[in-house]
């Protein structure tokens, strides 16, 4: 039997455009169950990972999926938002047969030797051989549709058309005046319903015939079309109680439910969040982010998914690292430009941009909604400067509980005589090195703990270590629109206008 990728040569060669010559050529009708089946199973022997690209799902997610594909299951991803539901069943795509033929004008994507639409099984009762055939390409086999409330059964299933029946002089039992909806010109292809729970209750039992039997009924036609559909749902958790749920009986056709997940470790986060970005190269050439940003920015995300102030239930999405890298590495660009610099290195400070990507991602609890979200967004950076803290430098809760040398000494030595220090969101990177260079101990701190840190990277390093000391409660901070100030964190509590609130 001859493969469906070696019939791609015959089309460009032997032009196969006949039902005849698809038979001369060994064509055999494949469901597409089988087809992804197939492809998959090819993927699995070369060892290659079909799954390329997505990251965290490599033990949990995506061998659940491949277990579906080879039981030949409709499958339901359930997960939160941000969890790349959508992504993993586009891709799918890519294990089907990048060509597949269908009868020329069927508007259902008729099999030529299994046809099911009335127009095709009377075009090829009449022309035989001779059926004229067309080739659908991979990329064009996959139907993803929305779930919202105002979907109806006609929508996806379809409805009778007055129109092509006055055109036809066709009798409204006629099944050819039917105007078929998005699933059963899904035939042949993939149908991806995304947030099942939103569709209506009484639309989801239209999708029961087609799920089971595999067959669809419209307005009492004595119709019988034997589609032939990978389903693919998702579903978010929060939406069975807020918006909706998956009825019983359509849930159980389902056969197969996966559970997704948010990234687990900050390796994985990074990566996603790296992969994701849309960075210019001009930006990525002039704007230098250091690891330890690239860290606390995926930072922010995990300190959001235990925040008390944060809706858990809706989750936070990828997306908000991804907007919040972005908007960090915006906010050094604009001061490059600013400054007339052609190159910089993102810094500590340059987090308060990345606000508006905070706070357009998290849905809050009612207490957080009492808070505020910009509060709730600059509290979960201080938390990730406090959680990543430790990972560099000795931690100040564990120094507080023992004697002897204190790293920090120095540092807040030179506050404590009452010295200040103010970095301007705008400075220039001469200005800013000027204003970290002048604060004593730092160097030393760095030298003895971060040596390996490139000395490029050494000013970020010393911003980090004020914030970190800031966010122990040994300096006090002042964050404006504008600028940063550190002082003694005993000195600032006799001006109280100037504590940074915690």
């Amino acid at each position: 039997m001859l493969r469906l990728y070696v019939f791609r040569i015959f089309m460009l060669t032997a032009k196969i455009k006949t039902l005849g010559a698809l038979k001369q050529a060994g064509y055999q009708s494949k469901s597409i169950k089988d087809e992804l089946r197939d492809n998959l199973i090819r993927q699995l022997e070369s060892g290659k990972n079909f799954f390329e690209g997505v990251y965290g799902y490599e033990d949990t997610v995506i061998p659940e999926l491949e277990r579906a594909i080879l039981a030949r299951h409709n499958v339901l991803l359930l997960g939160l938002r941000g969890q790349a539901k959508t992504r993993l069943a586009r891709m799918l795509t890519g294990l089907l047969d990048e060509y597949i033929p269908f009868v020329h004008g069927s508007e259902i994507n008729d099999d030529p030797l299994q046809p099911i639409s009335r127009y095709a099984i009377d075009l090829i009762a009449d022309k035989g051989d001779d059926t004229p055939i067309d080739w659908l390409h991979r990329k064009d086999r996959y139907t993803e549709k929305l779930a919202t409330p105002d979907v109806t059964v006609a929508d996806l299933i379809g409805d009778s058309d007055p129109i092509k029946a006055a055109n036809l002089r066709l009798s409204y039992a006629d099944e050819r005046v039917i105007h078929f909806g998005l699933v059963p010109r899904a035939n042949r292809c993939i149908f991806v319903i995304n947030e099942l729970p939103d569709l209506q209750a009484r639309i989801q039992v239209a999708l029961f015939n087609i799920l089971q039997e595999g067959d669809i009924q419209i307005r009492g036609f004595k119709l019988r079309l034997p589609l032939d559909i990978q389903f693919f749902f998702t579903a978010n958790p929060e939406d069975y109680t807020n918006r909706g749920s998956i009825v019983t009986p359509l849930k159980d056709r389902i056969e197969s439910q996966i559970l997704t997940h948010y990234p687990k470790n900050m390796e994985i986060a990074r990566k996603i969040t790296q992969q994701e970005a849309g960075l210019l190269a001009a930006q990525r050439e002039r704007v230098v982010v250091p690891d330890i940003l690239h860290d606390l920015v995926e930072q922010i995300a995990f300190e959001a998914r235990g925040s008390e102030f944060v809706d858990q239930k809706s989750g936070v999405s990828a997306r908000l690292t991804i907007a919040a890298f972005e908007q960090l590495v915006s906010t050094a660009e604009r001061r490059a430009i600013r400054n007339k610099e052609k190159q910089t290195i993102a810094r500590i400070g340059d987090l308060t941009g990345v606000l508006p990507a905070i706070t357009g991602k998290i849905e809050l609890v009612y207490e957080g909604e009492q808070e505020g979200a910009a509060l709730v967004a600059r509290n979960l950076i201080k938390k990730s400067i406090r959680t990543l803290f430790p990972h560099y430098f000795p931690d100040p809760e564990r120094l507080k509980k023992k004697s002897g040398e204190n790293p920090y000494h120095d540092i807040l030595h030179w506050f404590g005589e009452g010295n200040s220090l103010e970095l301007l969101q705008n400075d220039t990177d001469v200005a800013y090195a000027a204003c970290l260079n002048a604060v004593p101990g730092l160097d030393k701190l760095i030298e003895r703990f971060q040596a390996t840190w490139p000395a490029e990277h050494r000013l970020l390093m010393k911003e980090f270590v004020l914030h970190g000391l800031a966010e122990y409660s040994l300096l006090s901070k002042l964050q404006l629109e504008t600028q940063t100030s550190f002082k003694d964190l005993v000195s600032s509590m006799f001006n109280f206008g100037e504590e940074d609130e915690k």
